[in-house]
């Protein structure tokens, strides 16, 4: 029988808007939690929720205050399944890649001052990358590869529609995208009969680290997403059993989604898009 001891333990990070949060959004830790310890190679110990801050700039955003707290509402009873707040309070958007680098070196260094000056990119063994100025290495260059091989491994979990828009023109920076598979990797949930694979096999980035990507198939289908409750809710419709009690009552109290809300940031450019063509530009 495999020693325990030896699994690779896993964090789980989803990043995204919670706009508001889903059974759905719940739902995809479960299922990579059950994926990865069926490996009998991994050890899932904690899922992290970190919703995206205001900066972000999408239509119909409401605030981060509000997302925050039905998330944590939402994850209340869960004994591995976590809120950080960290991104939503910064007052400009990160790139999802600063976010796993901060949860990262949070874990190499739990040390409660972290900020994201720490957040170091990672270094691979026989790879060497330019020592940025104005940076320092908390670890000793000389223990380095031991410790980042003793921490757990902070994984992006995400759906099939986040792994695609790596193909959307300006949303990602291709060396973004190759440091988080490289480095982190992917837990993609899909529906069955989904061409996520098929994405992967057209993009060469994809495709030479495939197999840090880990894809996991959603056998009991779920349709619900945020953009349908929130419609659900401007037309009066009832959204019970679609998200938690708790994260429905918080929004009939607060009278969160209406025309108005959804109508928020609209016509503004998404901060990722303004961005990296600003820098494409440079």
């Amino acid at each position: 029988m495999e020693d325990p001891e030896k699994k690779t333990e896993v964090v789980l990070l989803a990043c995204g808007s919670f706009n508001p949060i889903t059974n759905m959004h719940l739902r995809l830790f479960e299922l990579a939690k059950d994926y990865f310890n069926e490996t009998g190679k991994y050890k899932v110990i904690k899922g992290i929720i970190s919703p995206v801050g205001d900066a972000y700039k999408k239509k119909g955003l409401i605030s981060a205050d509000h997302r925050v707290t039905m998330a944590k509402l939402a994850t209340k009873n869960s004994d591995w399944v976590e809120v950080d707040d960290w991104e939503s309070s910064q007052s400009e958007w990160l790139e999802t890649l600063k976010v796993l680098r901060y949860h990262h070196q949070k874990l190499l260094s739990p040390d409660p001052t972290n900020s994201l000056q720490n957040a170091i990119p990672l270094t691979k063994p026989g790879r060497k990358r330019k020592q940025e100025p104005n940076r320092h290495d908390p670890v000793k260059k000389k223990n380095q590869s031991q410790d980042i091989k003793s921490v757990p491994q902070v994984k992006l979990l995400c759906g099939s529609d986040m792994l695609e828009s790596f193909g959307i023109p300006n949303l990602w920076k291709l060396e973004d995208i190759t440091e988080i598979v490289e480095n982190h990797g992917l837990v993609c949930i899909s529906r069955a009969g989904n061409n996520v694979q098929k994405f992967i096999y057209e993009s060469d980035i994809l495709w030479r680290h495939k197999n840090n990507i880990h894809l996991v198939e959603e056998w009991i289908t779920n349709d619900i997403s945020s953009t349908k409750i929130r419609r659900a809710l401007r037309r009066g419709q009832s959204i019970r059993y679609l998200v938690p009690d708790v994260v429905q009552a918080y929004i009939e109290k607060n009278n969160l989604y209406s025309p108005e809300s959804e109508d928020r940031n609209a016509g503004v450019v998404l901060a990722p898009l303004q961005k990296h063509a600003t820098d494409s530009k440079n």
